[in-house]
């Protein structure tokens, strides 16, 4: 990897996306942010993008395109609940495509925001009430994961409770698939640890449920992980 690592933020100006590029603005990173609005460009580059490519990930040259030159991927992408209405979910085939693309270019490390309940593990009552409500977008999510983790580059995968707009904490819980964790995370805990899962060797190539819940402080499948903040600038 470069000296200088390039850095692409897939969904950045979601509300994940948002939060990562604020962490990323002060390190020693080029950043390109990949967004559908072509109306967001001037707000990411005051976010800190050095770049912003407007691009359709339902759209395999526009993915391609995206993971050109790039060292480490950053997936926020996600559907909102009007998605139900269609077919095609960019969970799915869009991140897929990305997969794909990455793997092709060469990227050294793609992370990426899944959530809980994704998978054939047990999963808590908060899993399951997602699987319920939104089903098609989890299992969208599902062959994302199952893509990602098939294909030849480091990955990290993070399913994370509920996402809330709340203040970072630094207090997560982070465990493995079937750990049935439950409860709420802030969007910038969760930007958080994307930010530093390409630099952190404890967690490369795995998967995990992530909450922000202090009833499982003590939760036995718990891990407890040195997340490095890097690169940092020397």
């Amino acid at each position: 990897m470069s000296s200088r690592p390039r850095v692409l933020v897939a969904g950045a100006s979601g509300k994940t996306g948002r939060e990562i590029l604020r962490l990323l603005a002060p390190r020693p990173v080029t950043v390109r942010a990949l967004t559908r609005s072509g109306t967001r460009t001037a707000e990411l580059e005051a976010r800190g993008a050095d770049e912003v490519l407007v691009g359709n990930l339902f759209d395999p040259a526009d993915a391609t395109a995206a993971v050109a030159d790039v060292d480490v991927v950053l997936s926020a992408v996600g559907s909102d609940l009007r998605a139900l209405r269609g077919a095609r979910f960019v969970d799915g085939e869009g991140v897929g495509a990305l997969v794909s693309a990455a793997a092709d270019a060469g990227v050294r490390a793609f992370v990426m925001e899944s959530a809980l309940g994704v998978g054939d593990e047990p999963t808590s009552p908060l899993g399951s009430v997602f699987n319920a409500v939104i089903g098609p977008i989890q299992r969208a999510k599902a062959e994302s994961e199952a893509a990602l983790r098939d294909a030849a580059m480091e990955h990290t995968i993070l399913r994370p409770g509920l996402l809330t707009g709340g203040r970072r904490t630094d207090t997560v819980q982070v465990a493995p698939p079937g750990a049935e964790l439950w409860g709420c995370v802030s969007r910038a805990d969760v930007a958080r640890l994307m930010t530093a899962a390409p630099w952190t060797p404890a967690v490369t190539d795995r998967t995990f449920e992530v909450v922000d819940n202090p009833l499982l402080t003590g939760h036995p499948d718990r891990v407890a992980i040195d997340w490095v903040d890097g690169p940092r600038r020397p």
